[in-house]
């Protein structure tokens, strides 16, 4: 049984695998080498497991499962071979895409098959860059499935708690398919059912728990592998615990020196060390290095990713890959100051800008961007364009009341305390809101009558909005307009908020091959040596083709090195 060590284990004791960070990865690939026999050691740094897998969506990209027949997508490893290579070119090694894909299924069956892990497909979730060939409109992002956090027990307290503002009613957890129920539970018995279902539940939750219990998306998955790694007797977890060296001979590693509450530990390895530490973009002289400019309090990211392990490991010979088109993958984020003093960054993934009655502008009061452009790709227009950090998305009321702007819900109600401190700016003319903003107020009323124009025709002659079925499904068609993301800005009174280019997690990491092993510069696996999620260097390339780009390599390569240091172990022995 899985037990929050209370201490390190002795000075001596060995382990088949050992996997330094509890994010989705390194759980991931912990599962996977204790459901092939091995004994693991979990090590994480924080206070808490989950990562930032447990702050996010926790849309898992793989092709070519079972679950992509079950929405009616058409999907084959060909397709996905062809999209992967039209969007992301030469910036990533074809061998490690091809390894992705040939095992990927063969991953999301064994680890359903062996444990609590479990996933659906999205109905309708296309591919980011749906007019690329090879792109699917569904059956690629695998969502996990809700789970009741009140199995965990005791270990519910060690489960990264979600981002406050991606929560409602002071704790409750919600997903796209709740917001629709919740919008419309005056309008729909099905919703009214549903809404009354969650609403219950979460008010039984909180009479005996600090939030609520009915975990989704990120936190959904998070929690299903903890549960599942708590289930056998073969794995330990030691929180709050800091690698302070390796045991590098003979060419591998054999073994490392862990602190918890100062005591020290040397533990041996006889399969291998697995870094799923969660990338660079913490470490200070890496960041910047590599992301020079880009302030790390915009970065969304949960806080264990120092990159301290990176520093140890480049000692043995590992180096960084190379040829991404960003070191970085980002979301545009807005910022607020909480009651308690801590700053939420709320990353503005789908539930906004692509909206009809939104618009993005630069501090010339222009468009810059399509807004309805992944976040990714928006995210890096901020960064090429001069004058847009900060941009401004900007709405008016009837926007604003739909579907709410960032951290305010919809519904235009409550307003009072987001105006009162800066986060939302609110004006009763579009002149005057370009004052309170300091922008160009002549440019800014050019742009809205320019969309008003674009809203009557259903052609955005300046950025193509709308044009694409990703773009399509992130505006409205309930609105009746022309184009499902283009409306005017017409009611008053307007608002905007200001964004900032927030880096949600390293595409440049530690390159490895196709199992996961880390390489020296010569291009040899440093023995005993593997790295997944973020500190693996991306096979995206720094490219975004699709949700989930992160959390999928991730789990396959979980599963290509978890069971490759099992096997190792079993050999040893």
């Amino acid at each position: 049984m899985l037990v929050e060590l209370s201490g390190l284990p002795g000075t001596g004791v060995a382990y088949d695998v050992v996997v330094i960070g509890a994010g989705g990865a390194g759980m991931a690939a912990a599962l996977y080498a204790a459901i092939d026999g091995a004994s693991v050691l979990l090590v994480e740094h924080t206070q808490h497991v989950g990562g930032t897998t447990a702050w996010s969506g926790g849309t898992t990209w793989v092709s070519g499962t079972r679950h992509a027949a079950a929405v009616g997508a058409a999907d084959s490893a060909e397709d996905a071979a062809r999209y992967l290579a039209s969007a992301i070119g030469d910036r990533s090694p074809e061998a490690m895409r091809r390894a992705f894909l040939a095992h990927g299924p063969d991953a999301v069956a064994h680890i359903e098959a062996n444990s609590e892990v479990r996933y659906r497909a999205y109905p309708l979730h296309p591919d980011y860059l749906s007019e690329l060939p090879g792109s699917t409109v569904k059956g690629r992002a695998l969502e996990p499935l809700p789970f009741d956090g009140r199995r965990l027990g005791p270990l519910f307290a060690l489960l990264r708690p979600p981002i406050p503002e991606f929560t409602v009613l002071s704790g409750m957890m919600v997903d796209r398919n709740d917001i629709f129920h919740l919008l419309r539970l005056t309008k729909s018995l099905a919703s009214l059912r549903h809404s009354l279902r969650i609403l219950s539940r979460h008010a039984l939750d909180r009479i005996r728990h600090p939030r609520g219990t009915r975990l989704v998306m990120g936190n959904a998955l998070a929690g299903r592998l903890l549960h599942s790694l708590a289930s056998r007797s073969n794995v330990g977890l030691a929180i709050g615990t800091s690698v302070e060296g390796l045991d590098a001979r003979d060419g591998g590693v054999h073994g490392l020196t862990l602190s918890q509450r100062g005591v020290r530990r040397s533990v041996g390895v006889r399969g291998g060390v697995i870094l799923a530490t969660g990338g660079f973009n913490r470490h200070p002289a890496r960041r910047a290095a590599l992301l020079p400019g880009a302030d790390i309090a915009w970065c969304p990211g949960a806080p264990g990713h120092t990159g301290r392990m990176h520093d140890m490991v480049e000692a043995l010979g590992a180096h960084y890959g190379s040829g991404a088109a960003s070191p970085a993958f980002w979301a545009p984020v807005s910022m607020r100051r909480r009651a308690d003093g801590s700053t939420a960054v709320f990353p503005h993934f789908l539930m906004d800008r692509g909206k009809p009655g939104m618009i993005a502008v630069d501090g010339t009061g222009h468009r810059f961007v399509n807004e309805t452009t992944s976040y990714h790709l928006f995210a890096l227009a901020m960064q090429e364009r001069p004058n847009a950090i900060p941009a401004y998305l900007i709405a008016d009321a009837d926007a604003l009341r739909r579907y709410g702007m960032g951290i305010v819900r919809p519904g235009g109600k409550g307003l009072g305390p987001f105006l009162a401190d800066g986060y939302l700016v609110q004006a009763s003319g579009i002149d005057e809101l370009a004052r309170k903003l300091g922008i160009d107020a002549r440019g800014l009323a050019q742009t809205v009558t320019r969309c008003n124009e674009f809203a009557k025709t259903g052609v955005d002659a300046d950025f193509q909005r709308g044009t694409t079925a990703y773009q399509r499904n992130l505006g409205d068609a309930s609105c009746g307009g022309a184009n499902p993301c283009l409306g005017p800005l017409r009611r008053p009174p307007f608002h905007a908020l200001r964004l900032y280019p927030g880096d949600i997690g390293a595409a440049t990491g530690l390159a490895t091959d196709t199992t996961a092993r880390v390489l020296d510069r010569e291009g040899r696996p440093i023995d005993g040596l593997y790295a997944v999620g973020n500190d693996m260097h991306s096979i995206m390339g720094g490219v975004y083709p699709g949700p989930g780009i992160t959390i999928g390599p991730g789990l396959v390569f979980a599963y290509l090195a978890g069971r490759d240091a099992a096997r190792r172990a079993a050999g040893a022995g």
